[in-house]
């Protein structure tokens, strides 16, 4: 059933729910949306026997509200987790969330806020805090912002390829010949609330992820076999720092999972929360 939530600003927030049972909130990452994301509905789909599920498009994307890159970061954050917050209370006033890539690191900040989260399972979320991979230059949010507001998403979206996601600069250029490029730049607004949910978490620094250590729900975070090791090493740095963690890597998988073998690790752990 496709449905509408009003956030605690006044913005719609564009939502499906499916199934019965305990719910499950699925929190997507950087650019994803429900239409664009078949892992979602795949999974969504699959886990309908034994959850309500939840997916929403975050606000600036999809059917979704629009999102307001000027707003500074605290801002950004709070209205994105007043979004969730709308979600459980959809769902009956708690859920489990299942938050993939930075849409994890907003499970994180969720529960930080002190909604009625019963527990999380977190996919890869981005963080850089090791010699893996260079950090983020100084001034990222603040430069998205820049582009956006001179006109530039192409130039955001760039930037975030390089800079956030790590791709190789010689692999970014030409994305932006691509026909789907003018549909991410209809997304980008969006990107500079997404760099305010990772806050610091991509400065190298293995200290920025001590704020999560008072995150005591229980927690299942996952990585892939396959990923590349900075995604591998900020999941078990993660897992090191929160007081309830069960840290998996699922054999064989990169940064875009195979839906099956993710709804197998969930329905292995979840159903204990």
């Amino acid at each position: 059933m496709n449905d509408t939530v009003t956030s605690a600003d006044g913005t719609p927030i564009a939502c499906t729910v499916i199934g019965s049972g305990p719910a499950l909130v699925v929190v997507n990452g950087a650019l994803a949306h429900r239409d664009s994301h078949p892992t979602e509905g795949i999974l969504a789909r699959s886990l309908t026997d034994r959850h309500t599920v939840i997916t929403y498009d975050r606000r600036g994307r999809g059917a979704s509200g629009p999102a307001d890159p000027a707003l500074p970061a605290a801002d950004a954050v709070a209205a994105e987790i007043a979004d969730v917050a709308a979600l459980i209370d959809l769902a009956g006033g708690k859920a489990a969330v299942l938050g993939l890539s930075s849409g994890a690191v907003l499970a994180l900040e969720a529960v930080r806020a002190g909604l009625p989260i019963t527990a999380l399972t977190l996919w890869e979320p981005p963080f850089v805090v090791d010699e893996a991979r260079p950090p983020l230059g100084p001034g990222y949010r603040e430069r998205l912002q820049r582009a956006l507001a001179e006109g530039r998403p192409g130039d955001a979206l760039a930037q975030f390829f390089a800079e956030a996601a790590g791709f190789p600069a010689e692999a970014v250029a030409p994305m932006r010949a691509e026909p789907f490029w003018a549909g991410m730049e209809r997304l980008a607004p969006s990107l500079a609330h997404d760099a305010a949910v990772m806050g610091a978490t991509q400065s190298g620094d293995p200290a920025a992820l001590d704020r999560f250590a008072g995150v005591g729900v229980p927690a299942l975070v996952m990585y892939g076999g396959a990923s590349r090791p900075w995604l591998a090493g900020a999941a078990t740095a993660l897992a090191a720092v929160l007081p309830d963690a069960t840290l998996r890597e699922l054999p064989g998988q990169d940064h875009d999972v195979a839906p099956d073998l993710l709804m197998t690790a969930l329905t292995t752990w979840l159903p204990a929360y």
